[in-house]
This record gives structure tokens, C-alpha cells and sequence, in this order.
């Protein structure tokens, strides 16, 4: 049985899981007739949007995140707050499927009435990121959910992506494997407003403390992200929840002082901006493949492209000057 906009609407603001669920499937559904439908979904939440914190979350696989997300998100809860995660489950390149796994790693969780767990596939998606995450994080704000966790494949690819859609980038880094700053790229570290030293304990503390110390150093060179902030390096264990009660207090440090000094209105418009973008190239590519002729065009002109027999800088505009010439 169809449900209508209004219903999922109605389901989204009181808070029933299984019609979120159905939401976020509908806005990540590229057919057309979805599309309209989701736009019109996303027009009616859009005054409830906007009042959580988005906490992007990386690290390469291994560094615990899912542990992390899901005892963070317990102590969030405790708190008396609402937590939606989103987790990111690569695809695979060749039939397009992923694990989806994600709600059997965060089973105490799940079970938790104040958690929303959505595993979505990135779909090749570049940075981890799921083509429409920040429309997801827009229904679960109207949800009702005061965090929203977005955990990132880890891949190394265009993290900058993360960062471009959440209020708070925080890297989970482990100890091991000779320097420490090895494989850390720069730009991950520009857009780090906190760092989370995972799987510290007795044994590791003090190679630990050496790997905060480099990492601070390594800071130095780096222009600050916010002013009048300091990226934090903190240690501890989310396994063992050590650790997790200071990075809760550093997230709602940042908040706060981005709130003081106006810039977290900036950035909040800044994410909407680029998702706008976003989907001006999206819409602007199906309305050009929408006739025969010029989708016709489109698969010559990309085909010169593959097979060089010009560069696909100067067939995307033989292409798009084809198209507008027709336009006009």
C-alpha cells in the first residue's frame, strides 16, 4: 500500500521509526517520479530542520568508529538526547551492493528508543558519503534527533565531503605501525576539529602521549579552522568508555563557541549552499538526457572522451554549447 506524503510527513515529526525509514528511502530513490514526491516531503519538513548537531566521524577501518559512534551515542542518550547515526557502508565497485552491516555492530544501541540507526550505501559516492545523506540528516532533524552521527567509510576519498555537510569533524586515530603521522593527509587535518586516540590503555598510554605530542606539532603548521580553536587531541578507549564523557564536552565546547561568534549560522548556510550546487548539476544533467537526441549527443561526445579522441574538457563543452544551441 502507497503512503502518501502527508502520512510520511505525520510519521517523521512523531518520531515513528519505520516511516523515517521509508522517508529516507524515498529521498535516496533516483526515479522521477520519487523525486518529486521527496522534494515535496522535504519542502513540508524544512521548518523542523536545522536544531541538531552534525558530528562528521573518520578514520581508517580498524580504528573502532562503529564502537565509538555506539557507546557515544549511549552516553548521548543518558543525557537525555536523541541520536541518529547514519552509517556509510561502502559499495562495491563491480555490482553496486554493500554491507549494510552496521546494525548488527551497534546492536545496544539499536535497541535504545532514542537511537535511529540507517546504514546506506555510498553507491561510489565520493568520501564516504551516501548521495543523499544531507537530505537524510535533514528528515531525522525533523525527527526530533538532537545528534546526528555520520560515520564515514575511512576510505581517504574527498573527506572533505564529510566535513562540507556536518557541524563537527571528528578523526579517530590509532597507535601502531612505525610513524605515527604516516598516511595522516593534510587535508583531513585542516578540516579535524577533534582528534579521538582510540584503543589507549595501560600498555600503549605513553606511546599514546607521543603520538598527541607529534600530532600538535604537526598542528602548528596548519592554519587554524576556527578562530579562537584549538584542535583537540584526546585518548581513551570507547570500548571501555574511557574518554568519551571528554569528547562529548569538546563537541558542545565547539558548538558553543561557534554559536557565540556567529559562525555556525555561516557554515549552516554554507552546507546548504553547497548541497544547492549539488543538485544544479544533477538537475541540469537529467534535463539534458531527457530528450533522445541530445542524450544521443551526450553519449558521442563522452565516447570521444573514453576513447581520446579528444580531451573531456573540450567535449563536456562541445556537449553542453550542442545542448544550449538547441535550447535557444
Amino acid at each position: 500500500m502507497k503512503i502518501s506524503t502527508q502520512e510520511l510527513f505525520d510519521g517523521i515529526r512523531s518520531g515513528n521509526k519505520r516511516l523515517i525509514g521509508k522517508a529516507i528511502t524515498l529521498v535516496e530513490s533516483k526515479k522521477a517520479e520519487h523525486r518529486k514526491e521527496a522534494e515535496d516531503l522535504l519542502k513540508k519538513i524544512m521548518p523542523f530542520t536545522g536544531k541538531s548537531v552534525r558530528v562528521g566521524i573518520t578514520g581508517v577501518p580498524g580504528a573502532g568508529k562503529s564502537t565509538f559512534i555506539e557507546n557515544f551515542g549511549i552516553l548521548a542518550i543518558s543525557k537525555g538526547k536523541k541520536v541518529a547515526v547514519l552509517a556509510i557502508d561502502p559499495s562495491s565497485a563491480i555490482n553496486k551492493g554493500s554491507i549494510l552491516g552496521d546494525k548488527t555492530r551497534m546492536e545496544e544501541l539499536s535497541k535504545e528508543e532514542n537511537a535511529f540507526i540507517r546504514p546506506s550505501p555510498s553507491s561510489g559516492f565520493l568520501g564516504g558519503v551516501a548521495n543523499a545523506t544531507f537530505e537524510t540528516m535533514l528528515i531525522c532533524e525533523a525527527a526530533g534527533y538532537d545528534y546526528i552521527l555520520i560515520e564515514t567509510v575511512g576510505v581517504g576519498q574527498s573527506e572533505i565531503l564529510v566535513a562540507d555537510i556536518t557541524d563537527v569533524f571528528l578523526f579517530l586515530k590509532i597507535i601502531g605501525g612505525g610513524d605515527e603521522l604516516q598516511g595522516i593527509k593534510r587535508g583531513i587535518m585542516e578540516m579535524t576539529d577533534v582528534i579521538f586516540i582510540n584503543k589507549v590503555d595501560a600498555d600503549n598510554l605513553q606511546k599514546a602521549k607521543n603520538t598527541r605530542l607529534e600530532l600538535k606539532r604537526a598542528l602548528d603548521f596548519i592554519p587554524p579552522k576556527e578562530k579562537d580553536w584549538k584542535v583537540q587531541i584526546l585518548l581513551g578507549s570507547a570500548l571501555n568508555n574511557e574518554g568519551l564523557e571528554d569528547v562529548f564536552e569538546k563537541i558542545d565546547n565547539f558548538i558553543t563557541l561557534k554559536n557565540k561568534s556567529g559562525r555556525f549560522e555561516v557554515v549552516r548556510k554554507q552546507q546548504s549552499e553547497k548541497r544547492f550546487e549539488y543538485w544544479v548539476q544533477e538537475y541540469i544533467l537529467a534535463m539534458m538526457k531527457r530528450s533522445s537526441s541530445v542524450e544521443e549527443a551526450y553519449f558521442e561526445h563522452k565516447k570521444n572522451a573514453s576513447e581520446q579522441v579528444s580531451n573531456p574538457s573540450s567535449e563536456a563543452k562541445l556537449f553542453v554549447d550542442q545542448f544550449l544551441k538547441n535550447e535557444n
